[in-house]
């Protein structure tokens, strides 16, 4: 086993993980799905302005689809408050696009399968993502990991909060860790991106790294930027991870 830098790795009870991007390779054809719901809507405020799936990737990697329309929105000079009438019909159009998109694109990855399933001897695996819940759940289906994360082991930041949040917000970690009966520093976040690695941190729960589907003209500076966000190391892959991991 390989320690973790300043983590016990024997008081770990869990693996809290984030979805997209670390579970499965689903943020650029999500955003290829969103795309279109995204320019419907800023359409619908009066936004001229269209983007393509990899523009909005860079807007809102890490993120749900309510807070980057928000974000677009305000950049556009349209405050929160004009949105509030019509964001919740694009957030379930944008829900159900991108779940049906997913279900045909994702498959079991034995990189994924093989080292969480081993790791599930050990620790109790969690879902936490800025994801809607039936977006997590249809990819896990697809891609044989949902017997690994049971429903009550499934946590959106979307769905599961009394008020709809998206990561960075450390809200939707410190509920899973209620959730789950655990401190924070007994659960090992897992997060490819910069929001989810801030949200983890925010929470107080040790966070890894995992670049498994980043681009790869794009690991090198998100290496640099997850450092930044406070990670205590950044592995390339599940089976790298399970390594450290098994007791």
């Amino acid at each position: 086993m390989t320690s973790l830098p300043g983590v016990d790795v024997g008081a770990l009870r869990a693996l809290l993980c984030d979805a997209d991007g670390v579970l499965f390779p689903s943020e650029e054809p999500a955003w290829v799905a969103s795309a279109g719901t995204t320019n419907g809507f800023l359409a619908a405020m009066g936004v001229d302005r269209r983007y393509t799936p990899e523009e909005l990737r860079a807007v809102g990697t890490g993120k749900n689809f309510r807070s980057s329309a928000l974000t677009l929105a305000a950049e556009h000079g349209i405050p929160a408050e004009h949105t509030d009438a019509v964001l919740d019909r694009w957030v379930q159009a944008e829900k159900e696009d991108v779940t049906e998109y997913l279900r045909q694109v994702l498959h079991p990855d034995p990189d994924v399968l093989e080292p969480l399933t081993a790791l599930s001897r050990e620790y109790v695996l969690a879902v936490v993502s800025s994801s809607a819940l039936s977006r997590l759940d249809a990819c896990l289906e697809v891609t044989g990991l949902a017997p690994l994360f049971p429903p009550e082991r499934r946590f959106s930041a979307e769905d599961s909060l009394p008020v709809p949040t998206s990561k960075p917000d450390p809200a939707v970690y410190a509920f899973a860790c209620r959730a789950l009966k655990i401190a924070p520093a007994q659960g090992l976040a897992v997060e490819d991106s910069v929001p989810g690695a801030r949200s983890a941190v925010g929470a107080g729960c040790p966070t890894v790294g995992d670049v498994m589907f980043v681009p790869p003209a794009e690991r090198a500076e998100r290496i640099r930027q997850l450092q930044e966000a406070g990670v205590v190391t950044v592995v390339p892959g599940w089976r790298e991870l399970a390594s450290m991991l098994t007791r």
